[in-house]
């Protein structure tokens, strides 16, 4: 089933983490979503761990893909 209206359809968290991080670098990140794993020796692979783990989290780093599609 695709979802033509769905622009997370086919993305991994970690392709739009390493993407936003890319973007913005962690300091910026954090600044933008204030959570710990952005704030303090952040990693890809500890970030990951805590956004499958903590929905809202997660729901805040899609929200700032969405917004960064928007403004390409």
């Amino acid at each position: 089933m695709t979802q033509p209206n769905n622009p997370l359809h086919g993305k991994t968290l970690e392709t739009i983490l390493v993407e936003l991080v890319d973007r913005y670098g962690w300091e910026n990140l954090g600044s933008r979503i204030p959570i710990r794993c952005f704030t303090h020796d952040p990693s890809i692979k500890s970030s990951l761990t805590f956004l499958r783990k903590t929905p809202w989290a997660r729901q805040k780093v899609e929200e700032l893909y969405l917004k960064r599609l928007g403004n390409r």
